[in-house]
């Protein structure tokens, strides 16, 4: 159980840094809870009444955020994304321990888990969720709960970063976690029961991996709070943490949405800088050179200065760069994301409807938040040359069911077009509608080609 921070005599913790509270009182509608018009919209109404510029000025990477809601109606929206309830038809869909489901208990500061093998039985499960007062942790439930797809879509376009999500549902005088960060920003929803939370200072601040913090080591709360159904919580990556469910009758169940991993501008360079050295090398005879005999059978150190060289020469060309190449992250991105949320079948992201383009068409662009323009190199296979060209990839036929979960196998969607497009593209991305006989392109030829491949792909309309 997590330690308790004394309070003072006006009731805040002694020595603590206080988190930033809000109350509010009930107001509107079960329609009015979350704003889907547009991805901006939703983030601003999921943190409400906090303003984003507020959000990202003062709590974004730097400091935690607890929004507490006297409001029965969010209550019931909260409640309505994931209940203990909903586990017996999600298991007779065929879940499996391990995959979808992790059954864990916190014993003497440890995560003590008790999956079975293979295909997860409600009974089971049940079972050792009332007698054996353990958590179940459901990996991902935007695979099979709608409202949450929605949400998650919707924050993966106001990011530009992957979304995933873990409920976690926990019996009253249980806690399944120990003290630990996480190498992503955290969003909580608390959407059944009260769950009483610690934070701590982080001993790594916006941490790159996931590490158990023993107790000795923590020190004393920054933070104490009980979370209760329509409240919200977002805390850095990189804060210590841990809860537990109040002693008494009711389970707790929330779920943590989460985003940011591996995006950073470390990791940002890592991704750019091979084609920024890529491209000063074809035009550098310093960077063809070879490297000194045995250099790489001794410790490198002694060219630092000689390296140093080089990064100045990459930052005075980055300078003047309009493309950057990137490697991998823009690509992983689109591949591992959401489709855009649907009712239906989902065939208007897969068949081309409405008319066909042709010379005298005027287009736009649809799903432009599901789709990316940007330069990579492709290898002829043939003669093994390299060359830059353009890369549009979308998420339209993504798999909804494999979202986040890692070892599945993605595949991208999208075309590719010689660098010589780039000026037509950016026509089409950069307006509200285009005439298709405008496009920057030599050629009417060119011009039909072009627009009658972004349609094949849904990625146009004729206006």
């Amino acid at each position: 159980m997590p330690k308790k921070a004394k309070p003072t005599g006006n009731g805040k913790e002694e020595g603590s840094v206080p988190c930033k509270q809000v109350k509010i009182e009930a107001a509107g509608g079960p329609s009015s809870i979350l704003n889907f018009e547009s991805p901006s919209d939703l983030f601003e109404s999921l943190i409400s009444p906090i303003k984003t510029e507020t959000f990202f000025r003062e709590f974004w990477e730097k400091k935690p955020l607890l929004i507490q809601r006297d409001d029965p109606a969010v209550a019931t929206y909260y409640r309505s994304l994931f209940r203990l309830s909903d586990l017996k038809s999600l298991c007779s869909r065929g879940m499996y321990y391990g995959r979808d489901i992790n059954v864990c208990r916190c014993v003497n500061g440890k995560k003590k888990v008790l999956n079975k093998d293979g295909k997860v039985h409600f009974l089971q499960l049940r079972k050792d969720f009332d007698q054996k007062r353990a958590t179940i942790q459901f990996h991902q439930p935007q695979r099979f709960k709608d409202e949450l797809w929605r949400i998650q879509e919707k924050l993966e376009c106001y990011f530009g970063s992957l979304v995933g999500s873990n409920v976690y549902i926990t019996p009253a005088g249980s806690q399944g976690l120990p003290p630990h960060y996480d190498d992503v920003e955290v969003f909580i929803l608390q959407l059944e029961g009260e769950k009483h939370w610690c934070l701590y200072h982080p001993t790594v601040p916006l941490a790159r991996e996931y590490s158990v913090e023993a107790e000795d080591r923590i020190g004393r709360p920054t933070h104490e709070f009980t979370l209760k159904p329509g409240d919200f919580l977002y805390f850095p990556r990189g804060t210590i943490h841990q809860a537990d469910t109040p002693p008494g009758l009711a389970h707790s169940t929330h779920v943590t949405i989460s985003t940011y991993q591996n995006n950073s501008w470390g990791d940002f360079l890592l991704d750019t800088m091979s084609g920024l050295v890529f491209d000063t090398a074809k035009e550098d005879l310093e960077f063809r050179a070879g490297i000194p005999r045995q250099l790489l059978l001794v410790e490198a150190t002694a060219v630092a200065t000689r390296l140093s060289g080089f990064l100045r020469t990459l930052a005075d060309r980055l300078e003047g760069t309009k493309e950057l190449l990137s490697a991998d992250m823009k690509k992983d991105f689109v591949m591992n994301r959401l489709p855009p949320y649907h009712m239906g079948d989902g065939s208007e992201f897969s068949t081309p409807g409405g008319q066909l383009p042709r010379l005298d068409s005027t287009v736009r662009l649809q799903f432009k938040d599901h789709t990316i323009l940007t330069v990579g190199l492709h290898q002829d296979q043939s003669d093994e040359t390299q060359e830059k060209m353009i890369y549009i990839y979308h998420s339209l036929k993504n798999r909804r069911e494999t979202h986040m979960m890692g070892n599945e196998e993605t595949e991208s969607h999208g075309l590719r077009f010689p660098l010589s497009h780039m000026d037509a593209l950016k026509q089409i991305w950069g307006h509200p509608a285009v005439s298709v006989k405008n496009l920057k392109l030599p050629t009417d030829e060119e011009k039909e080609n072009l627009v009658l491949s972004l349609w094949t792909e849904c990625l146009i309309q004729v206006v």
